[in-house]
């Protein structure tokens, strides 16, 4: 049995020794690495099952769904948050792992084997006549042969008592990176939650553009039909009419460019929420809401929120205290370490010598001992590690000082872009009323034969533009609504409590948007 494992193993180390492990050939072309096909195969099988089983929301194709229930159903199905939420796990995982050290450690272990030995023994003569030590001759060299049979079974403890602190260092290490994995995990609901608001709109305001592009292609009918009309009466020429059918014609093409985009808008909604494109997805138009002020506070205020709870100044202030729990743990590094170390065997022995009958016994034997390290010269590794303990600190606070101007600059162009928005919401009505005047007169005028051409093209051309800017006003509105919740850290913010998402599923979460649900 032993000879065949020994076989099997010889072969093994030949197989892997033998495996190809080459390189591209050239630096000109592709190629093929061993093994390509098999990896490409389990590729399309592993990508299958993922389309057959990465939904967890059955979608219903004849459901119209909503902003907040598309929210719901991202939050629940995108595997971002699953990432997250591993992550997490893993995290709270490692404080556990860092807590052991507190416990003792124990170790069982047996052993049994045999041991064949020769040991050179000598064969001694003397001269019977005179007896005596100096008459006494090595006369010849043999072997003593002896044979053992061991069998032990050993129970060892090792407790350390007292380190000045390492352990708690890696503790609350542990754990920060824990809060920062969770606080992590929140922030990803949130740049869902944002990342399908926007994108909500942007296909509700795609969906608007295409009207717009077949109202104008709606009035340069209307204007073509009214050129056509003054040539049938000889008030116009074949030049305006082959340009008012060009018009016509490129109206026509905006209409097919606006539906493609609308098409993109929604393939860019679904693949936020985390389905694939061909999921029937039907999404509610966007409708009327208030533009009323979505704010609460003055942008200071605002200000003062998002340094108080945004979820990646919270994790890099939890870093920069993990930097702290390094240093720490470097300083407890310099002091010695008691633990108490024992252990209890229990082994039998026996020996047989020139093959004689075996003889031995079985005795336990234990011991407990408390030890004590003291570090006296390691080659300045520790203050090396200080040093660079330091240097990762310092940078940590750098950078959370950083990300806090960057919270600052986007809480105050989120708080101005929504101002501005709100102002042209106004303006924007009155330019598509006064637009749409100003096309029905000058048509009437021109069908009257006292405007020109150019005039009507222009006034149509107008009109189509302040409609489109009408509809990007609007959706600018709330799109800058949830940017700002998101820069506060308002978005998707859990609603009481502190968020655990190591003990629950991935939506472990409430949402809140800027539009309650």
């Amino acid at each position: 049995m032993l000879i065949r494992l020994l076989s099997l193993q010889l072969f093994l180390a030949f197989a892997v020794a033998n495996a190809r492990n080459d390189p591209p050939p050239t630096s000109e072309r592709t190629w093929s690495p061993p093994n390509l096909p098999d990896y490409e195969r389990d590729l399309a099988n592993y990508r299958s099952n993922e389309a057959q089983g990465s939904s967890r929301v059955s979608i219903n194709p004849r459901k119209v769904y909503g902003l907040a229930e598309l929210i719901d159903i991202a939050e629940r199905n995108n595997p971002d948050t699953r990432v997250a939420w591993e992550r997490a796990r893993g995290a709270a995982a490692a404080v556990g792992l860092s807590e052991s050290a507190y416990y003792p450690f124990l170790v069982a272990s047996a052993a049994a084997g045999y041991d064949r030995a020769f040991i050179p023994f000598p064969t001694l003569t003397a001269n019977p006549a005179h007896p005596s030590l100096s008459n006494v001759r090595i006369t010849g060299g043999g072997s003593l042969v002896t044979e053992a049979q061991v069998y032990r079974g050993e129970l060892s403890a090792k407790w350390l008592l007292l380190d000045f602190g390492e352990r708690s260092a890696v503790v609350a290490a542990a754990r920060e990176q824990l809060m920062m994995a969770n606080v992590g995990f929140n922030g990803t609901h949130q740049k869902i939650v944002f990342q399908v608001t926007d994108r909500f709109y942007q296909l509700g305001t795609a969906r608007q553009k295409v009207l717009v592009s077949q109202s104008a292609l709606e009035a340069a009918q209307t204007v073509e039909q009214a050129v056509q009309a003054r040539i049938d009466n000889g008030l116009a020429t074949k030049p305006e009419l082959l340009q008012a059918q060009q018009q016509t014609a490129q109206t026509a093409f905006d209409v097919e460019a606006t539906t493609g985009a609308e098409s993109d808008a929604r393939v860019a909604l679904v693949e936020s929420i985390g389905l694939l494109p061909t999921v029937p997805l039907h999404v509610a138009d966007l409708g009327q809401r208030s533009t009323s002020e979505q704010t609460n506070g003055s942008v200071d205020e605002l200000i003062e929120r998002a340094l108080s709870q945004r979820p990646d100044l919270v994790a890099k202030l939890a870093n920069v205290r993990a930097k702290q729990d390094g240093i720490r743990k470097v300083r407890a590094e310099y002091y010695p370490n008691v633990a108490i170390d024992a252990h209890a065997t229990e082994t039998e022995l026996d020996v047989s010598i020139n093959h004689s009958d075996y003889f031995g016994d079985h005795r336990p034997t234990y011991g407990v001992f408390l030890t004590a390290s003291v570090p006296i010269f390691d080659g300045f590794g520790r203050r090396h590690k200080m040093e660079m303990a330091e240097a990762e600190m310092h940078g940590a606070e750098n950078e959370l000082a950083g990300a806090r101007d960057s919270a600052v600059r986007e809480v105050w162009k989120a708080y101005t872009d929504f101002k501005t928005a709100l102002r042209k919401q106004d303006s924007a009505t009155k330019l598509v009323t006064a637009s749409q005047n100003a096309f029905d007169a000058v048509l009437e005028s021109y069908q009257n034969g006292l405007s020109t051409y150019p005039e009507i093209v222009s006034a149509q051309r107008n009109l189509a533009s302040a409609r489109s800017v009408s509809h990007d006003t609007q959706s600018a509105i709330f799109t800058a609504a949830t940017a700002l919740a998101l820069s506060t850290g308002d978005l998707a913010r859990p609603s009481s409590g502190v968020t655990r998402p190591i003990q629950k599923s991935p939506r472990s979460i409430q949402t809140v948007t800027p539009f309650s649900k």
